[in-house]
């Protein structure tokens, strides 16, 4: 399975660097994610639990970071084992451009599966792939950004304006403990 994508992030690319480099957002974005341990230079132990059709399994597996050039790109690759329902490996190539008020993030993404997982074939497969890496980048996203800021129409005409409040963008966590 292959996709690419690319999303705007609002942030410089550096503090998008610092952010694909920290183990706690990896965590807090990898969906199922139980535990994440490691750093950047020597490599990720990670327990990840998910349900891929009606096959459930806690995967164990490695993620090293590879190919790093501070702060544009970098490759991830990382294999799981999931016991009795198979294995998952993959990969995917990120780069981080200056993109006018914030950072052109783009992934290439391959994916490989094994065992009865393999067995649920290649549509399913690849649908829970791209909604995965789409949950991830979404989640990424959020972490830097701070959440979507979606108000209704009839309540933003309706609301009273709170000097000092309008208009200032909520800090996504990670911004928020970085500065």
């Amino acid at each position: 399975m292959k996709l690419a994508e690319e999303r705007h992030i609002a942030a410089d690319p550096a503090t998008v660097w610092a952010a694909v480099l920290n183990p706690q957002v990896l965590q807090a974005c990898v969906p199922g994610c139980e535990s994440l341990t490691g750093s950047p230079s020597e490599g990720f132990e990670a327990v990840v639990v998910q349900k891929v059709g009606p096959v459930k399994a806690r995967f164990t597996g490695t993620v090293t970071l590879s190919e790093m050039v501070e702060p544009h790109s970098l490759r991830i690759t990382g294999e799981g084992k999931g016991g009795v329902a198979g294995f998952a490996k993959g990969g995917a190539f990120v780069t981080m451009t200056a993109d006018g008020t914030g950072t052109k993030l783009t992934y290439e993404v391959e994916a490989s599966v094994g065992g009865k997982i393999a067995q649920l074939g290649s549509r399913i497969i690849d649908g829970f792939a791209k909604n995965l890496a789409e949950e991830f980048f979404n989640r990424f996203q959020s972490a830097i950004e701070g959440p979507a800021q979606e108000a209704p129409a009839d309540a933003a005409e309706d609301a009273p304006a709170d000097e000092g409040t309008q208009d200032k963008p909520k800090k996504g966590w990670f911004r928020r403990l970085i500065g």
